[in-house]
Formats: C-alpha cells, structure tokens, sequence
C-alpha cells in the first residue's frame, strides 16, 4: 500500500461522481398506517370528488333560501320540519317549499335544500320552525367536489409522506401506497483503540462515536442502517467485515482511509474492488474515499468526528436524498446569512468548512481541530469557505448552513 493519497478531487469533481453512482432502488407497496416517513414511488390521483356529496357546514335547519327571504326578529318566516338528517345518513325526503329539515354538521344536504339556516337564528315548538335570519343560497353548505376534483393530481412521485399527506391519502380511501425501499446501509468503525460505548474501556481506548453520527445520519435521510460494525485496523478483518455486509446497498466506514502505514481501507477496496476517489481538496474531510465493491458504492470518512460529520453533511447525505428520488440542490439547507464575529484565517488551496455557534445575532467560529468531540455539541451549522479565501474580516456577512436541515425525513 502506498503512502500518499491518489490525485486530490475537487469537491464539484467528486459530487459528479456521486451523481454517477446509482443505488437500485426498487419499490414495495405499505399499509397506510405504516407510511410515516416513506418516500412515494408513483403519482396518486385523487379517487373521488371531496366532499363526496354536497355537505352541511353548521347544525341547523335545511331549507329552500327562496322561502326564508326576509326573515327577521320582528318577522319570523314559520316553517314544517318534515325530517332529521344526521352525519352519516342518507336523506330520503326532499325540501319542498315553506317546510325544512334538521340537519346535523357533516350530513347530507337533503334534495332541493339550497341553504341551511344556523340553529341559532331557529326557534322550535313541535314541528314548526320559526326562523329569524334569512340565508343566501348555498350559504352553509360545501359543494360536493368544492375541495378536490376525481382525477387530479394530488401527491407526485418523491413526496414524502409526511402526517398532513397521509391524511389526503386517508381521505381518498387509499389503504395501501407504493412507496421506495429503505436503502440499507452497513455501517463500520475502524481502530484498534476503538471500543463500544457500554464497555469498560482501557488505557489508550476511547468510545466509539462515528458509527452513532452516522447511523442517525442515515436515519435522517430516510435509509435504514444495517450491521453496525467496529474492527481493527487490520486487513483481514477489515475486509470479513465488508464481506459480511454485502447484502447492503452501501457501505458506509470511519477511519482507516489517511495515507498513514496503519489505514488500511484503501488495500482493502483495491483488492475488493476499484477506488474511485482517495482524498478531496476540502478541511476537514481531506482523507475520504469511495469505491466500488461488486457495483456497492462503499464510502470512506476519515476517522475525527468532525471531519466524519462534515464529509456526511455535503457529499453522503446529497447522495442518498438523490438515490431516493429526492431533490437537494446546494440551497436545500436551512441557511441564514449573518455576521461572523471575529477575523478568522484560513489556508488556501483547500475548500473550508467551519463549524460555528450561531449566537446574538453572530456566527461565532468553533476553533477546535476536527478530533474535538465538544464540537460537536457546540456547532449549530458551518460556513463554506471557499478555497482562495484566506482571511475573513470580523462583521462579514456569511451564509451558514444549519444541521437541522437533516432531519427532514424520519
């Protein structure tokens, strides 16, 4: 194995290859009830006018507008209420002239009622109702269709099915929806000091933390992590444990990828498979590799958390969204544009990712190195700095990209 990386790739070059990349994303169909969070596969067309029939707004009394014209406190209009229709009933009685029936909020308008009078404007003895606000015609009744026509257009292909969505399909009767399969994505930690968290740990040890990140990552984007692995930092174990996870659409790593004596996920892929990239002209993230393994994409973060989480944030995530038929373009980030608090200096020749805590009204820059776990608790989202700049002034106006963007799906 070598000892430096292969030919650095701009970040816009190893997006491309991304988008080249494709993960066979079949679809299932899934009970409606258990939709939450998928991803729709097919149009849907709405089934049926809503509502299905002309429906009554408020409870009152069902009546013909024509007959009611004028009606006041000092002089009630009297009417015969010939029937009682509930939600849920089918009227049999039309409203002729001078008579009127109850009706209840969600019934049926009754045939030939053009109106409903508010029980608020009623008086009744026995059957005689006398009412003391005239009505317009159509007023308090929804027409049927009047919310959606049969044969439109309701929810398109990549939609997430999110509550408000569900509810549309609900309302259609749909019972069962076509929906993209979670890609699963095996996950592996690398490192001989690499212990997981619940075990006592030794000198020279520390917990694992990537395989957490990414698994939520993963999560988030609407995938299903699969086989959540940490080995050592030795060749054959390495590669048992991509072996064990083919079964995978992707596979995801942490560590192992510098050009140090000790990483060894670059002799694995080769002997595996192909390298497509083996380090991007980007801080921190500058050790990333993705391969190819049997047609799985198998993507290599380097081993510091922060680098990890950065390199998941702008290539990884846009990958998958993209495979499930989602759209993420560069703005798809919640973004606001504020003031950076201090002079910060970067190094040219690389594309920069800063972490910063938005606080007062300022992005405030986290100076700590990509290892630091505090940082990831600090950080409300980072600043894409871009490679020729090598001083930002204090008070600059800078966009920042804030990490709760990635938890739009579930």
């Amino acid at each position: 194995m070598g000892t430096e990386f292969l030919n650095l790739k701009e970040p816009e070059e190893v997006k491309n290859i991304l988008n080249s990349l494709v993960i066979d994303n079949a679809a299932e169909k899934v009970e409606l009830t258990k939709s939450f969070g998928r991803i729709l596969a097919e149009n849907i067309y709405s089934t049926m006018d809503l509502p299905p029939f002309d429906r009554v707004a408020m409870d009152g009394y069902a009546v013909r507008a024509e007959n009611i014209f004028g009606a006041s406190e000092d002089e009630p209009k009297a009417l015969e209420m010939i029937d009682v229709v509930r939600a849920g009933d089918n009227p049999l009685k039309s409203v002729e002239n001078d008579t009127c029936i109850e009706v209840g909020t969600g019934a049926p308008a009754p045939p030939l009622a053009d109106a409903v009078v508010m029980v608020e404007f009623t008086e009744r003895s026995g059957n005689e109702i006398l009412i003391y606000q005239g009505v317009a015609p159509g007023e308090n009744i929804v027409k049927k269709g009047s919310d959606l026509k049969k044969d439109i257009l309701i929810l398109k292909k990549a939609t997430i099915l999110t509550p408000d969505k569900i509810g549309v399909l609900s309302a259609m009767g749909i019972k069962e929806v076509l929906v993209y399969f979670k890609p699963k994505v095996g996950i592996i930690s690398t490192g001989n000091e690499i212990v997981a968290p619940g075990r006592e740990i030794n000198p020279g040890e520390i917990y694992d933390v990537n395989s957490q990140t990414v698994a939520a990552t993963i999560l988030a984007c609407g995938c299903l992590p699969t086989g959540v692995l940490i080995v050592k930092d030795d060749f054959q174990s390495l590669k048992n444990a991509i072996n064990s996870l083919m079964d995978s659409d992707i596979i995801i790593t942490s560590g192992g990828t510098s050009a140090g004596a000790g990483d060894v996920l670059r002799a694995v892929v080769e002997d595996m498979g192909e390298i497509l990239v083996h380090g991007i002209a980007i801080k921190p993230g500058k050790p990333t590799l993705i391969g190819r393994i049997d047609n799985k994409t198998i993507i290599g973060l380097p081993g510091y958390p922060v680098a990890a989480l950065l390199i998941l944030e702008t290539f990884v995530v846009p990958f998958l969204r993209r495979n499930l038929g989602l759209a993420f373009e560069e703005d798809g980030y919640d973004t606001i544009q504020i003031e950076i608090s201090r002079r910060f200096h970067t190094s040219r020749g690389r594309t920069h990712n800063l972490l910063v805590k938005v606080k007062n009204g300022f992005a405030i820059p986290i100076l700590k190195d990509s290892g630091a776990i505090t940082a990831l608790a600090e950080a409300d989202g980072y600043i894409e700095i871009p490679k020729n700049t090598e001083i930002i002034e204090k008070g600059t106006l800078v966009d920042v990209k804030l990490f709760r963007q990635r938890f739009t799906l579930f």
